[in-house]
């Protein structure tokens, strides 16, 4: 069966090519053969024309043509979209593509490429239908990246490429610059790696210059990949092509047209200068973006912001975000004690939350900025309730992160090491490490607006906190929960220290991988599956193991097989022999053996894996440590001895292969762990260690949440948690670091020949005590000896960072000790964190403080999701793709971001890597977006799911939300007028107009959903509800319906609606308060006050609640509902005959009276909204001629006067050659889908979409022809 071939155009400037090239690049199809061919190749064999390029011939021989089929055929299903909304949508913008986009998109782009003559009226007609085109897109994605779903699918490379040649060669700076969203998803498109390879680089169009003989884009890489293209010959572009006589004749037409129109416009130049000059009419001041606006009034830190200057003509982040923070700060908004004695209880309740301490070392990512975002929304509510609000601040020592930090400094500033300094010259470094750039995290909370008691701020090495530790360590060791045994731990060969399942990343092997591994000059094998044979003693006979660690081969103490392998029966009690040191090991018969792989057949190393361990103490196995901290080989023969690990990996299997022992080599898909911090190859390592004993203090944590005692939201978790809790393996908590919590464990020598000497791992020679003297004394007492017979070392290791943290929510308040901050605060009320900590920090903080309290630490646990980039991929310095959210708040440009790699402890090829998903993601950097934006937008995308897919350019369309809310606020309180004194909220809601009741009614439902979705941690919900009020219901209908209100002369009816936008506009800002702390204090200090004793802030004032917002009118909503379906009707009109300017007189046919009774009542409203000149209810009469007509709903029609308007005969003969177009459109899917072999030998996704395309062509076929008709009345 032959390959599939693709055949392409051979011009340069062909976008259907693009189209092809791109989705060929994402469906990976392997095309044999990519050649252009045709009849004027001189291939008479091929009926294939240019016309019908591009076009593959499937390996069936089947043909397919047309770029949109071609593309739907190569497309992977992801493409077509990810369900069957997806996939409709994704047919819709296919479809807008080609009937749409392309026809002006090429009537402008193709004279300037001289592909087509120059006719003015036809390029101004273009760019009219193109500004049409990206206003629409751009509306389309101010929140979103793509067009339809998460990532790049057909949708965008159709609409991209049909734009790639106006992009190119026609969009100046100056006319795309309004397109602020279309630019930014076009770039984006355009720098995928995909699009790259397809078209190669996209450069937009600086100045419109005519182009000739430009080569086709992408064609060197299509080149490079051995897609041969060979071009069709083309004829010069000098050589005349010879017309028909009808067509000479048409052009002499249209050149005799052409002479009259420029006969009449001269003489209109004529009589216009014959007239007086009339005074010039002042330009339309062109639409700024938004700018960079800075608050530049002298405010001493912690005064007040000066808010009395006049607001500034828009939102700027710098300018509304200045001044608050210290302010609130001085103020003591944050502190529980604000308005309560915290001594006494408080009858709306108290709500404690402590912030998951960041490291001292790092710096806040996205994740952090969701989990503050969330928090500080969560602190805020409360606070606003009228609750004792505390979000307690801290920060973590980080073990390991900072020593690594400071060591790589004291090398690099003084050429020393840890050793050379000593352990407390080395911590006295630390400290001064910390207190110099250790604050660089609060800095960033700040920035963020986070409302956090700063004066209650803690860190884990603090005399209060470090007392608690050894306090804690003390009494579990005293109990017996904390004990000392040697067993397997994760070793990191560079660090020298243990680490937690936290610090391992693991990554996945295909097959044969080179990786780096420090110390190594040489990158090292790893993915490969090594098969070598052991001899049975006393035999000829042999067995076969194999292993991905062949170097571990040399502290083998055993070969195990399965009990019921009937190959290895005859194994029973005998023993191999090992080739390097004549060792006798057992076979053993053990159950964990899987028959299935290899030979069955397994190599034992007790010492160096978790599995082997197992066994060896089942099987009272020999453990043969081979392996120094260092990773270099000890208790091995010559030459392997000293040797580091991995060249004895090379060594072991050339002596394997010297002794004929050596079976053979192959990939193996596997898993390396590696240490997150050093980069090394984890170890496991047998070492003497401190450990936790988990297991009762795991069934109390799980009965707390099968009880309901503990709360676990979302309940999607519980299955996680009771599976760690169910399973738990005891703590390792010994860390071999300086920087940390030493433990306060001293090992005994009883100087009394009596006492025989103790080993390291005997617990009963190892005592605990806040201080030697204590310790010593608890000795004396133990061994029943004097106490100057007692010789202490107490342990050198530290104490594992989460230890610290377990006991976090009641060590920041001073336990033990019963202090006045314990009795108010412990236990809090929630914790909320990210899902991937649910074990290491949430599920420890349970079991200690049930075990060292008695209490529960939080009675719920809130997990929010966990971010990734815009393509779903986890953040990683390494792909560039970790982002500081004071990037997102202040902008970044591409040149910033690509230094800050340049900063970071990146290999050069992984930089280069990095910038390249930069370039790809953040084409023209990060815009400036504010705090505000970027709070509410993490908070807007906070699905209860595992992942939120965060692009930061949604961001952007959250300030522009910011600018709607300046905006209206602006004219509210220039509607308000500068003596208003607002009226209580049920005075307002008692009178006014429907419209005015209906937006208090819309308000009180915002309110519901903000109250329900807080207590349900439904971020999405509360967010999706205020956004909807303020844009598309007080925006977008209230103020527009006020403007004539405003400018009437019923001043009553404008006294009670600015009573009602007042309600409106204190409600709503207080609803927002949590998410966007800092435009909503700016516009609130700004609106007039009901009281003096009004609170001083909005973060301060009573969140609104359903008591206070009871205006809910059901039917009323629903009868506006109604009155708005009539003016999106009339609008949607008005868009279709491009009224943009023109009003038209309305006239609704209502079905009875009682319809015609409701609309009447919004009859001002509707023609306000619908910008019509005049609105006619219809009952029984039947609407003028010369209407355009539009059902509203199955009770109200829309009829829409166009007479006189607008030039009916030209109309028609547009709409002519158009139903000319469409029919000769239907009637050719029509013939290849009638005919006999089309349902066997299509395929099923083609047949599809060309039935698709034949339901769409029909329905704008009937479109046309209504339009038609109605045009035809008016003539």
């Amino acid at each position: 069966m032959a390959s599939p071939a693709l055949y392409l155009s051979p011009h340069p400037h062909n976008f259907q090519n693009a189209k092809v090239l791109v989705t060929l690049e994402y469906g990976r199809l392997k095309l044999k053969v990519v050649e252009i061919r045709g009849p004027a190749a001189g291939d008479t064999q091929s009926q294939l024309t240019l016309a019908r390029l591009p076009a593959v011939e499937t390996d069936s021989k089947l043909c397919i043509c047309g770029a949109t089929a071609v593309a739907h055929y190569l497309a992977s299903d992801w493409m077509r979209g990810s369900g069957p909304k997806d996939e409709a949508l994704v047919q819709q913008w296919l479809s807008f593509a080609d009937n749409e986009v392309v026809q002006p998109a090429c009537a402008w782009a193709f004279p300037v490429l001289g592909l087509l003559k120059h006719n003015k009226q036809a390029v101004e007609r273009a760019q009219l239908e193109l500004k049409k085109i990206l206003k629409f897109l751009d509306d389309h994605l101010r929140l979103r990246t793509y067009l339809v779903g998460e990532g790049v699918t057909l949708a965008d490379i159709a609409v991209s490429c049909a734009l790639l040649l106006p992009y190119k060669h026609v969009l100046e700076p100056d006319f795309r610059k309004p397109y602020v969203n279309v630019n930014r998803w076009f770039l984006t498109c355009v720098n995928q790696p995909e699009f790259k390879r397809a078209l190669g680089e996209v450069k937009l169009c600086e100045k419109i210059v005519p182009v000739t003989g430009e080569k086709c884009p992408g064609r060197q890489q299509q080149q490079q990949q051995q897609r041969v293209v060979s071009p069709e010959p083309v004829a010069p572009a000098e050589e005349p092509v010879k017309k028909t006589p009808a067509q000479l004749k048409k052009e002499a037409k249209k050149k005799e047209k052409m002479d009259k129109f420029l006969q009449k416009q001269d003489k209109l130049k004529e009589q216009q200068q014959a007239q007086p000059e009339k005074k010039a009419k002042a330009e339309k001041k062109e639409k700024k973006d938004l700018g960079v606006i800075t608050y530049d009034v002298a405010t001493p830190a912690g005064e007040k912001k000066d808010v009395t200057c006049p607001m500034p003509d828009s939102y700027s982040p710098q300018y509304v975000e200045a001044a608050w923070y210290a302010w609130w700060e001085k103020q003591g908004f944050f502190k529980p004690e604000y308005g309560h004695n915290i001594s006494e209880p408080n009858p709306k309740g108290t709500f404690m939350i402590c912030i998951p301490p960041p490291n001292v070392t790092g710096s806040l990512h996205l994740g952090h900025a969701l989990t503050n975002a969330i928090q500080d929304s969560l602190t805020r509510w409360h606070r606003m309730r009228g609750e004792t609000t505390l979000w307690n601040p801290g920060c973590d020592h980080a073990g390991i992160a900072t020593q690594v930090v400071v060591e790589k400094k004291l090398w690099r500033e003084t050429g020393r090491t840890r050793h050379d300094l000593g352990r407390q010259s080395f911590i006295e470094e630390v400290w001064k490490w910390k207190n110099e750039k250790g604050d660089r995290i609060y800095h960033q909370l700040r920035k963020l607006g986070s409302s956090l008691d700063w004066d209650r701020a803690c860190f884990t090495m603090d005399a209060k906190l470090s007392n608690a530790v050894e306090e804690a360590f003390i009494r579990l060791h005293d109990e017996g929960v904390i004990y000392r045994s040697k067993r397997l731990v994760n070793w990191s060969c560079t660090l020298n220290s243990a680490i937690s399942e936290i610090e391992v990343d693991k990554k996945e092997l295909m097959g044969r991988t080179l990786l780096p591994v420090p110390n190594y000059k040489d990158k090292v094998e790893f993915g490969v599956l090594i098969s070598f044979a052991y001899k049975i003693e006393g035999s000829d006979e042999e067995v076969v193991v194999a292993t991905t660690r062949v170097e571990t081969m040399l502290g083998d103490t055993a070969v195990s097989v399965h009990p019921k392998d009937p190959r290895y029966q005859n194994l029973k009690g005998k023993f191999v022999i090992h080739p390097f040191c004549d060792r006798k090991m057992p076979v053993v018969f053990d159950e964990f053996v899987d028959m299935n792989f290899g030979t069955g057949a397994v190599k034992i190393t007790p010492a160096h894996d978790q599995n082997d361990y197992e066994v060896g103490m089942r099987h009272g196995l020999e453990f043969i440590n081979i392996m120094d901290d260092n990773g270099s080989l000890i208790n091995v023969p010559e030459p392997f001895l000293g040797m580091k690990r991995f060249d004895a990996r090379k060594a072991v299997l050339d002596a394997l292969k010297q002794k004929g022992l050596f079976k053979e080599v192959k990939d193996n898909p596997m898993v390396v762990p590696f240490c997150s911090r050093s980069k090394d190859i984890v170890e496991p390592l047998l070492k003497p260690q401190w450990y936790v004993r988990c297991n009762e203090m795991a069934k109390m944590a799980a009965d707390a949440v099968r009880n309901g005692d503990l709360k676990i939201v979302p309940e999607t978790h519980l299955k996680t948690w009771f599976n760690w809790m169910d399973n738990i393996r005891d703590w390792c908590i010994s860390r071999q670091l300086w920087w940390g919590h030493r433990t306060p464990a001293y090992f005994v020598t009883v100087n009394d020949p009596a006492v025989p000497p103790g080993e390291d791992t005997d617990g009963k020679y190892w005592v605990s005590g806040r201080t030697e003297e204590i310790a010593r004394q608890k000795a004396a007492k133990s061994f029943n000896v004097s106490p100057d017979l007692i010789s202490l070392r107490q342990d050198d290791d530290v104490l594992d960072t989460w230890f610290s943290s377990g006991i976090f929510p009641f060590s920041i308040f001073g336990w033990p000790n019963e202090t006045e901050d314990l009795k108010a605060f412990y236990p809090g009320t929630l914790l909320e964190t990210g899902h991937d900590i649910l074990f290491f920090w949430v599920a420890r903080m349970v079991m200690m403080g049930l075990k060292l309290t008695g209490k529960l630490p939080f009675s719920e646990v809130y997990l929010h999701a966990i971010v990734r980039d815009a393509h779903g991929r986890k953040m990683s310095k390494s792909l560039g793709n970790v982002i500081d959210p004071l990037d997102v708040i202040f902008g970044i440009t591409l040149e910033g971001l690509h230094a800050q790699l340049l900063e970071s402890n990146l290999d050069p090829t992984e930089v280069e890597r990095a910038k390249e998903a930069q370039k790809s993601d953040y084409p023209v950097g990060i815009p400036e977006c504010g705090t505000d934006a970027l709070r509410f937008a993490l908070c807007a995308y906070t699905s209860q799911g595992r992942d939120i897919n965060m692009d930061v350019n949604r961001i952007l369309g959250y300030r522009h939300f910011c600018n709607k809310l300046w905006n209206a606020t602006k004219f509210a309180i220039r509607g308000l007028g500068e003596n208003f004194a607002p009226e209580s909220p049920a005075q307002c809601s008692s009178r006014g107009s429907l419209i005015d009741r209906w937006i208090l009614s819309r308000l009180s439902h915002a309110v519901e959903l903000c109250d329900r979705g807080f207590k349900l941690y439904d971020f999405p919900g509360i967010t999706t509800a205020i956004y909807n009020f303020w844009l598309y219901e007080l925006c977008d209908v209230y103020l527009e319906c006020l403007k004539p209100v405003f400018a009437g002369a019923d001043e009553d009816a404008a006294h009670v609606a600015r009573h009602a936008l007042y309600t409106c506009l204190d409600v709503a800002l207080r609803l927002l308060s949590p998410f966007m702390p800092f435009v909503t204090e700016e516009l609130y200090q700004r609106l007039p006050r009901r009281s003096a004793q009004d609170p001083p802030s909005i973060g301060v004032t009573p969140y609104p609640d359903c008591d206070e917002c009871c205006w809910r009118d059901e039917e009323l909503d629903r009868n506006v509902e109604f009155a708005m379906s009539v003016t999106r009707t009339i609008r949607s009109l008005r868009a279709d005959y491009n009224l943009t300017k023109t009003k038209a007189d309305c006239y609704l046919k209502c079905s009875d009276e009682s319809t015609a009774a409701l609309v009447r009542q919004f009859s001002s409203d509707i023609q306000t909204l619908s910008s019509s000149k005049s609105v006619t209810i219809l009952v029984n009469e039947d609407s003028p001629n010369g209407c355009a007509l539009a059902l509203a709903s199955d009770r109200c029609s829309v009829n829409l006067m166009l007479k006189g308007l607008i030039d009916a005969e030209k109309e028609v003969t547009k709409l002519r050659t158009k139903q000319g177009e469409v029919q000769k459109q239907i009637e050719k899917l029509r013939e290849k889908m009638s005919k006999a072999d089309y349902r066997t030998k299509v395929p099923q996704k083609i047949q599809e979409s060309e039935a698709e395309k034949l339901k769409q062509s029909q329905t704008e076929l009937q479109k046309v022809e209504e339009a038609i008709q109605n045009f035809e009345m008016m003539i």
